[in-house]
């Protein structure tokens, strides 16, 4: 099918450009002026962006402690436009199984679960026992494929395996209007393009969604896709003298290499992790990390056992008056305990922290796991 994309070059063009009438106090209070509307926006995002789940958040962990992740999912028959697709689909699927166990290690280092599980399935016969429906979705110009799945035999799943919800990871084709540049960024092709994308989802045995990926409803975010599987042949057609750019597929041994390329993995510094696969689980996981203290409040308990102060006193008073009046060293810091209190403030807090803090400490490490809390009614979002 032929393809006719409108090719847009774009041209430097040595227009003169004023300064004389602004100093360079000016010009430097202009350029924060520009600069302020992203600044606020930065911070509105930061500390508004705290609850990116589809129920609320202490709901969510009261009721999910320990997750299961199901092995990652192919959709074989979303829009995977690829001469090859056989082939391609094989590809996907190794490259699944050798990174899946990456986000269950990643899930486990954010400490916001009692136990994340690996669900050892088969991901083929699994998707065709679980799912029943596919839908594309467009969020504010975002398209992914959003998941609905059977909810008796997503209960029967989640009993089976003794967890109290499940997190479902789907790499699926999608073909969409996107503008990409050159390399020197002096043009653009704006036409439809093919893309491998990664989504997310966690269920509970009601099968309500807990938490999605993508998901715009409490905050706004990009969702970059998996790995993109076409490209504009802008050098080619420069080579040619010509204004139309072809849009071609990359090669199996090119999307090969682009799997295939790999970093330190979380599990161990000898294994290996795919660059694409991780950049996709990290985003993923930042969106379920409990949140941490911007403002470092830390934990305000901590601070409290500095009220038995007094009690440290006779201690460090007995080396001093020791030498002079050994009889009345137990009973001499009692009296003056007023006076010497603001003379050593920096070291009491040293001693007498320790030995409340490591009692409390210890004591929540070994408390029982919550039960589960009532589920919350189902939502076909």
């Amino acid at each position: 099918m032929a393809i006719s994309p409108r090719f847009c070059y774009k041209r430097h063009i040595n227009a003169p450009v004023t300064t004389a009438t602004l100093s360079p106090g000016g010009l430097a209070v202009n350029r924060m002026l520009k600069l302020l509307p992203v600044v606020l926006i930065s911070i509105f995002t930061v500390g508004c962006s705290h609850n990116y789940y589809n129920v609320p958040k202490d709901v969510y962990e009261s009721k999910v402690r320990v997750l299961g992740v199901a092995p990652l999912l192919v959709d074989a028959d979303s829009e995977i436009r690829y001469p090859d697709k056989d082939a391609l689909i094989g590809l996907v699927r190794d490259a699944n199984r050798r990174n899946e166990k990456e986000l269950v290690a990643l899930l486990k280092d954010t400490g916001a679960y009692f136990s994340v599980l690996h669900l050892p399935d088969d991901p083929d016969q699994l998707a065709g026992k679980l799912v029943y429906r596919r839908e594309r979705r467009d969020d504010a110009g975002v398209v992914y494929n959003k998941y609905f799945f059977k909810v008796q035999e997503l209960r029967d799943y989640i009993t089976r395996n003794g967890v109290d919800a499940v997190m479902f990871v789907v790499v699926s084709g999608i073909t969409k209007k996107d503008s990409i540049r050159s390399s020197n960024l002096l043009s653009y092709l704006d036409s439809s393009y093919d893309y491998l994308i990664m989504t997310a989802q966690i269920l509970d045995a009601d099968g309500t969604v807990l938490w999605e990926y993508p998901n715009f409803r409490q905050r706004l975010l990009s969702f970059p896709p998996l790995l993109p599987l076409q490209y504009p042949a802008f050098d080619e057609a420069e080579a040619n003298a010509s204004e139309k750019v072809e849009v071609k597929f990359k090669t199996m041994a090119g999307i090969g290499r682009a799997l295939d390329k790999t970093r330190t993995s979380s599990l161990s510094s000898k294994a290996q992790v795919s660059v694409l696969y991780a950049d996709q689980f990290e985003k993923m996981v930042s969106l379920l990390t409990p949140d941490s203290n911007l403002f470092g409040n830390g934990n305000s308990e901590g601070k409290k056992p500095a009220a038995p102060q007094p009690e440290l006193q006779p201690i460090r008073k007995q080396s001093a008056p020791a030498a002079s009046a050994p009889p009345a060293a137990a009973a001499q810091p009692v009296a003056e305990t007023p006076a010497p209190a603001p003379v050593q403030p920096a070291a009491e807090p040293v001693i007498a922290a320790p030995a409340p803090l490591v009692v409390e400490s210890a004591s929540p490490a070994a408390a029982p796991v919550k039960p589960i809390a009532p589920a919350v009614p189902h939502s076909d979002r």
